[in-house]
This record gives C-alpha cells, structure tokens and sequence, in this order.
C-alpha cells in the first residue's frame, strides 16, 4: 500500500509518498516540482508510480503556489517566475538535507523531475547541484537566457505590462548564467537525463532544449541510453500518458539497485 504525509519542510509543504512496509527506511529519492500556476498534488498520478516502484517521493509547492498561495494574479505572478525557479532550486537542497538527515534518502540516488516550470527547475538544479544522480525535464528548457530573452520579447510584442527596465533584465540574465545548462553543459557530466516535449508546444518550445540535447549526446559515448529526447508530435503543453510512464521507467533504469529490478 502507498501511504501519503503532509510535510511541512522549512517553509516547504510538502507530500511525502512511499511503500507503508518500507517508509522509514533508506530508499532512493525523486523529487517532483509541479508547473507555473499548478500545485503539489496535480502530480500525484507521477508520485504513485515512482513510490509503487520503490522510490520515496516528495512533491513540494513552489512558493506562490498551492499552499504557499499569496493571492497574486496572473499578471503579478509572471514577472516572478525566474525568481520562483530559482528559489526552487536552492529548496531543493533544503528538502535533500532534511530527508538526509533522518536516515530516509540513499545519498548516491537521487533524482528530479518536474513538468514545465519544474522541468526548467529540474535543468538549472542539474547545473547547480553534483549530488542530483538522475534527471526528468519535462516540458522544461536548459537555456534559461535564450528562454528568459524570448519571454520578455513576447511581453513587448503584446504590449503588456512589463515592470522590469532593459537595465535590470540585464541584470537578471546574469544571474540566471549559472543555472544555465546550455551555457555549462560540462556540469551535467553524462548523468543520466530524459527530456520529454510536445512538438506543438506554445509555451515553452522544445526548439531549446532539442539543440541542448544535440550538442551533448556526444559527449555520452560508452554511456548509451543515459541521455534521450523524445519529441511526442500530437501533444502540446501537456504531458501524454506515454510521458509518465517513460519519467517513471527512466528513474527506474537509472536509480533502482540492481538486486531490486532483478
């Protein structure tokens, strides 16, 4: 049987999955970031069948969102949305240390995944973090300027409101470099990493993380099937069944002991 906590991590709720016979034992991690705009439990059908397959799964709620809601419309919300992935990616750690302390986590297989802003979450975690041992980018983009760039040319061409100056943009496109993978592909380090995308996708356009993804593969010589893309040509921004099946099945390829697969 799968049993569900609530948590409450730092300042991070949180849902916390995993086999009744084995939740307070050592087991792998994965930890699940939801998209702009949706919450913890809207992925609950990825956490069952990661924990149905031997992981301890956390979904957290990004700040602003679920029960972090501050009550900001949409228009409010978007010009935060690096400053929220951002932050993702330092709680990430927080969520790590905790589950590390209490004996719950092996530290060697750990992975992340998100869909959409998750997805984005899960390439900048990969650039900032060695511990992550496996990835699910969803939806997501590893060029965080060429994908911030786009959002503001977007923002002018639809003359909305825009309450960040040509100066201070440039300032955020500094501080999103290091979490760019695209622009540190040497810190992915041919870990194993499956980018899922929509080919119809008007949200984030695959086009990014598809050049990434050919630009790298190389480097995974003597490492085959650590590194895929798969480019689903019906869907839009919205994960196909086929999707959570192939997150569930990459960690449990690359994260699972061999004794417990066998």
């Amino acid at each position: 049987m799968i049993i569900i906590e609530k948590e409450q991590i730092g300042q991070i709720p949180a849902l916390h999955l995993s086999e009744q016979t084995t939740f307070h034992q050592e087991l792998p991690l994965i930890i699940f970031i939801h998209g702009f705009q949706s919450a913890k439990e809207h992925n609950l059908h990825y956490a069952y069948l990661l924990a149905e397959k031997g992981f301890r799964v956390l979904l957290p709620d990004v700040i602003h969102h679920g029960e972090r809601d501050s009550g900001l419309s949409d228009s409010e919300m978007m010009p935060l949305f690096w400053e929220m992935v951002l932050q993702t990616i330092k709680e990430l750690s927080v969520m790590k240390d905790e589950l590390l302390g209490r004996k719950l986590i092996d530290p060697d297989r750990i992975g992340v995944a998100g869909t959409s802003m998750g997805g984005i979450v899960t390439n900048g975690a990969l650039a900032a973090y060695e511990w992550i041992t496996a990835g699910v980018s969803l939806m997501g983009n590893p060029s965080y300027v060429a994908y911030a760039e786009l959002q503001i040319e977007e923002i002018k061409k639809r003359k909305l409101p825009f309450p960040v100056t040509d100066e201070e943009a440039g300032k955020v496109m500094e501080y999103l470099k290091p979490y760019d993978l695209s622009l540190n592909p040497d810190r992915l380090a041919s870990r194993p990493l499956l980018f899922w995308h929509g080919a119809k996708d008007p949200i984030v356009p695959y086009q990014h993380a598809y050049r990434f993804f050919e630009g790298v593969k190389a480097g995974y010589d003597g490492a085959e099937g650590k590194i895929e893309f798969t480019l689903d040509p019906k869907a839009g921004h919205k994960v196909s069944r086929e999707g959570v099946l192939m997150t569930a099945g990459w960690f449990e390829k690359h994260l699972l002991p061999t004794v417990q697969k066998a």
